[in-house]
């Protein structure tokens, strides 16, 4: 499998959780905290010794080649990498080196590429979403715009090269963005790149999937789309049968779990009442406003609601995924006594990671400046966001491996 925009690797996981055999040849991703998140979730601890021959100034020589990024939108400069700590750049160098990471897509060509059955990409969504719009994204996947929804079409590039080059293209794409993707604004660019699939003999199935229906209390829905490889005519139908007859948006799993079993409300557990006291803000007048607009997921270790809004990429705004409320005279702290929001832990489960992961990227949290986390909270809560509901992606996979069995 070829991971692109590959964030902290929902879609490898999933297959883990399926115990398909699978081995991830290449992921591109240029958010530093991301790719070093993906690669600790994946292979565990770095081995930081292997890189004992390097100096910072070395490290630096080679990490300049890469087009890397700190917040997912703008390139680093060499400047911002001379003043990292030489803990961070080993990082960087080695959340690289381990998955095969190409880093920046555009910079990506078919020849880089080892062959794969599978080619994932959730490219970005910012100029999609309905946030967007808010403030004024509203290009989409225009393909002048010049935004980072625009990377849709360096996939269509390297396909492109695929062909040119007679190289085996994948058998399965699958896509992940906002449903906006299928709005007025946005279809006839969707329309245009599932055209272009066509030509290429893919055939391609569009699900709009709640992650509510898929065991997470979470109401977040996403379009996908299932891209399938038909070599002929025979292909094509059976193809066709399998995803007529097989139709994700219809799924509705009986295990729908409690969302008492995401929240972390026992603060006498010492590492939960630290992160809800980091997850409580100052009781500003915005936040009084947040208080009062937004669900109350809980009060005290009373659950109020069936599930949480979508997992964004902050906490601390309005709307946001739901508020713990504290029970009278049950508060943590002096500055807020009405609420907390959601903790980075409880968002990376929300995505359906589980929690012995998101303990293992703590442990492997380091202080890159002084008092200052590689890994900060705000960072952890975006990489969720960013994410794809795991679950929803084992449904998928678990249909490409049917498919197989349809076409072999």
């Amino acid at each position: 499998m070829i991971e692109t925009f590959s964030g902290i690797g929902s879609q490898t996981q999933a297959l883990k959780n399926l115990r398909i055999d699978h081995k991830v040849v290449a992921i591109a991703e240029w958010d530093i905290s991301a790719m070093y998140a993906y690669d600790i979730l994946h292979n565990g601890e770095q081995d930081i010794k292997s890189l004992r021959h390097h100096t910072k100034e070395s490290l630096i020589s080679v990490l300049s080649r890469y087009n890397l990024s700190s917040n997912g939108k703008n390139p680093i400069t060499l400047k911002a990498l001379k003043s990292m700590s030489i803990a961070q750049l080993k990082a960087i160098y080695l959340s690289i080196e381990r998955n095969n990471n190409l880093v920046d897509i555009s910079e990506v060509h078919s020849q880089d590429l080892p062959d794969a059955d599978i080619l994932t990409y959730s490219f970005p969504c910012q100029d999609l979403s309905v946030s967007g719009y808010w403030h004024n994204n509203t290009s989409g996947i225009d393909r002048d715009a010049e935004n980072r929804s625009t990377l849709l079409w360096q996939i269509e590039r390297i396909l492109k090269e695929y062909v040119a080059s007679q190289k085996k293209l994948p058998r399965f794409l699958l896509m992940e963005n906002v449903s906006n993707i299928l709005s007025q604004r946005h279809i006839d660019n969707f329309n245009e790149w599932k055209t272009f699939l066509e030509s290429l003999g893919y055939i391609n199935k569009v699900y709009t999937l709640d992650a509510r229906n898929f065991g997470v209390p979470q109401a977040r829905k996403r379009t996908f789309m299932l891209s399938v490889l038909a070599e002929n005519d025979i292909e094509i139908r059976r193809i066709d049968e399998y995803l007529n007859a097989n139709d994700l948006q219809t799924f509705k799993t009986t295990q729908l779990k409690n969302i008492s079993d995401f929240l972390r409300l026992d603060y006498s557990v010492e590492k939960y009442k630290k992160e809800a006291i980091e997850s409580t803000p100052r009781f500003t007048e915005s936040r009084k406003k947040i208080f009062r607009d937004n669900i109350v997921l809980a009060t005290g270790t009373k659950i109020n609601a069936s599930a949480a809004k979508t997992v964004t990429t902050k906490q601390d705004r309005n709307p946001n995924s739901g508020i713990i409320k504290y029970a009278k005279n049950d508060y943590l702290v002096e500055w807020n006594t009405h609420y907390r929001n959601l903790t980075p832990r409880e968002c990376f489960m929300l995505m359906g990671f589980k929690e012995e992961q998101f303990d293992l990227l703590l442990l492997n949290n380091f202080e890159n400046k002084k008092g200052s986390y590689f890994l900060t909270a705000s960072k952890l809560i975006k990489m969720a966001g960013n994410s794809i509901v795991v679950p929803i992606l084992e449904e998928i996979f678990k249909q490409m491996e049917e498919i197989k069995k349809v076409l072999d």
